[in-house]
């Protein structure tokens, strides 16, 4: 599978943000904190870009694939194991955001209305929050609780992506399909950015490109100490 994009005429990151991408990602990713509750969550200038999804799809090995960590996030296979949002840290120029899952969490009905509060608020009144990746496992497309979380965003003016998971796991043909029939559908949302991102956390496809867009967004290298990390 080609780390290959759909948009509107937009081209493929060249190697320099390519480049960019892969420096900003080998820099040290920490832990900052899990917060519940809106006043928890930490202040700031640095840019942010927040991780959402259907439970069970993918983002903790999405953000495991991104920083070249083995467990920057916990990966489970039991839905709805994420309770916070969780903020990490990029070499202190881009703040990522993990947020809960939806559709789906073994957990009472009033934990999970509190998750869901929370989340609207953090998307509402997130001055910091660059953009939303918004992941969708290939194997299933977009679902209705996908379509609230986009409706959401859209009333929000919250700029988001959409980002297809796990597309080892499907043909090369269902997944043309798929790209092209989301793509029709992402053209009615008003707040959604038109690229489409396809990756793969186990194969690695599709992850140089979407470090790139990430790292358009972040702070300049000269701003941090990136720049005198040796691993870079």
């Amino acid at each position: 599978m080609d780390p290959e994009i759909i948009d509107d005429g937009a081209a493929t990151p060249d190697p320099v943000e390519l480049e960019a991408g892969r420096k900003l990602f080998a820099a040290e990713t920490t832990f900052l904190l899990g917060v519940k509750s809106l006043s928890q969550i930490p202040t700031g200038d640095m840019p942010e870009v927040a991780f959402a999804g259907r439970s069970n799809v993918g983002k903790s090995s999405l953000l495991n694939a991104l920083t070249n960590r083995k467990n920057i996030a916990r990966t489970s296979n039991t839905p709805g194991r994420t309770r916070e949002v969780n903020f990490f840290s990029v070499g202190d120029r881009l703040m990522l955001a993990d947020l809960p899952g939806y559709g789906f969490a073994r957990a009472p009905k009033s934990e999970v209305a509190g998750w869901t509060n929370l989340i609207e608020q953090y998307l509402r009144g997130r001055v910091t929050l660059r953009r939303c990746c918004l992941l969708i496992d290939s194997r299933h497309g977009i679902k209705e609780s996908d379509r609230t979380a986009m409706a959401l965003m859209d009333q929000a003016a919250q700029s988001y992506q959409l980002v297809l998971t796990k597309c080892d796991k499907i043909s090369a043909s269902a997944l043309s399909a798929l790209k092209e029939k989301t793509h029709a559908e992402l053209k009615t949302h008003t707040a959604a950015y038109p690229t489409i991102y396809e990756t793969s956390s186990k194969d690695g496809d599709g992850i140089n490109v979407l470090r790139a867009s990430l790292a358009s967004l972040a702070l300049p290298a000269g701003s941090s100490q990136d720049d005198t990390n040796p691993s870079n």
